[in-house]
């Protein structure tokens, strides 16, 4: 994505306008945000009379210190705020936040190990072959109670289920107070409601360029965090905190438009899906397996992708149940023709996710691949004959062996940078390798007495 520098060198027109708001809502301090390739937020904190230093210069930090970044003997980095991300944090409201694109001092170029900058080069790629990339995500989070010294229990505040209401839903007040301060933040937000299991919740936000919508997913984890703390509860992005009920997912709908248009309708079509829409289908179909070490990123993402608990886990699409990877949901117009790529879960870096499925998409409709039929019978319901007979794959059952597929997927693999690829295998191996010699709760329970 190309920057449209000021023709002086200094400051845009919507930087100007970025201090112009920090004076005039009496702003005190920014937080310069940007992620690690594991996807945590990081922040460094300036007074706010060093804004327009940040805009013109940018703000210096260690990279060593952050996770995947860079050694010691190279750490000096530079974070370059993005004027079209301010916005006024909603529970310090004389203080505002900026995403940042990182900088390598070395070069002065964007560093190729920056989560953002890769997600960039996968809209350059769109962009290269006529395409803008838009995406809505539906992530999921569960809310529970805190202990007397204030740490996270796994006890939920309610008992409440799918679209249930108060007195059910004790946590109403709270998703209102979200909505509000995300609302503060400029998100547009379309739903909210409780979620299927106890403590569950989803609030949806509008679709929107890819990038965007990426820093918003950033942006709505800590927010929900920070509101849900001020009702003394823990908001939990983990995909699978309780055993034996739903797990959190991050349905992530994506289309395609060219010229203003949306490439992925066709109204003459059975399902409304264009040949592009069918092929991108197709690519992400292709690269599933590898793409799951990125959108599904930890031990815990794998105890969600079970059947039985509406998670998707068989390698298919359909237009009407849920139990396929990718969904075709209804459009009211013409506009809104899409797909819907139901396996990614939360506790994904969301730069990283949407640039591994754009990718993949891309490679489908490039390569011109034949999407399949679609499945509309219910998959779990399948014994394993009949996928079989429907070649119907499954996901990686665990990280390890998505972070292989991921190493021998040559196209995602890639997709993630020459410096974003190692550290991200190197990182997920590592956590796999811990997750193996440990002995867990479940094992001392079974087994401690019994032998």
């Amino acid at each position: 994505m190309t920057e449209n520098p000021a023709p002086d060198g200094g400051l845009t027109e919507e930087e100007r306008d970025v201090l112009e708001r920090i004076d005039r809502e009496g702003i005190d301090f920014l937080r310069l945000q940007f992620t690690d390739i594991l996807g945590t937020v990081k922040n460094v904190s300036v007074p706010a009379d060093q804004a327009e230093k940040a805009f013109t210069e940018g703000i210096y930090f260690d990279g060593s210190s952050i996770e995947g970044f860079v050694r010691i003997q190279e750490s000096d980095m530079r974070l370059k705020p993005d004027a079209s991300t301010f916005a006024v944090l909603p529970w310090r409201d004389t203080s505002a936040r900026l995403i940042c694109d990182v900088i390598d001092t070395s070069t002065g170029e964007p560093f190729e190990g920056d989560p953002r900058a890769v997600l960039k080069n996968a809209l350059e790629r769109a962009e290269e072959m006529g395409y803008e990339v838009n995406a809505a995500p539906e992530p999921e989070f569960f809310l529970f109670e805190e202990d007397e010294e204030g740490r996270a229990t796994t006890k939920t505040n309610d008992a409440g289920g799918y679209f249930d209401v108060a007195p059910k839903d004790l946590a109403s007040d709270v998703r209102r107070d979200i909505i509000y301060g995300l609302e503060e933040m400029g998100f547009d937000i379309e739903a909210s409601h409780h979620e299927v299991a106890e403590g569950q919740h989803e609030i949806n936000f509008e679709y929107d360029d890819a990038l965007s919508t990426a820093d918003n997913v950033a942006t709505f984890r800590t927010v929900v965090r920070a509101i849900a703390a001020q009702h003394d509860l823990h908001a939990t992005f983990m995909p699978k905190p309780i055993p034996k009920i739903n797990g959190s997912g991050m349905h992530t709908h994506i289309s395609l438009f060219a010229d203003g248009e949306n490439a992925f309708h066709d109204e003459d079509d059975e399902f409304d899906l264009s040949e592009t829409a069918k092929q991108f289908t197709a690519g992400i179909l292709e690269h599933a397996p590898a793409l799951a070490a990125v959108t599904n990123p930890t031990v815990n993402s794998y105890k969600r992708l079970v059947p039985g608990y509406e998670a998707p886990v068989y390698v298919a699409w359909s237009d009407r149940n849920r139990s396929a990877l990718i969904r075709k949901p209804a459009a009211r117009v013409p506009a809104s023709s899409r797909i819907e790529a139901r396996f990614p879960d939360p506790s994904c870096n969301p730069y990283l996710a949407f640039a591994v499925l754009i990718h993949a998409g891309l490679d489908g409709v490039e390569k011109g691949l034949d999407c399949p039929d679609p499945i509309r019978e219910n998959i779990y319901e399948f014994d394993e004959q009949k996928r079989e007979e429907y070649g119907i794959e499954t996901l990686p059952t665990n990280l390890g062996e998505a972070v292989d597929a991921l190493e021998d997927d040559e196209t995602i693999y890639e997709a993630l940078g020459p410096h974003v690829g190692p550290k991200f295998v190197e990182a997920k191996n590592a956590e796999f390798a811990e997750y193996l010699v440990d002995v867990s709760d479940w094992e001392l329970d079974r087994y401690l007495e019994k032998f």
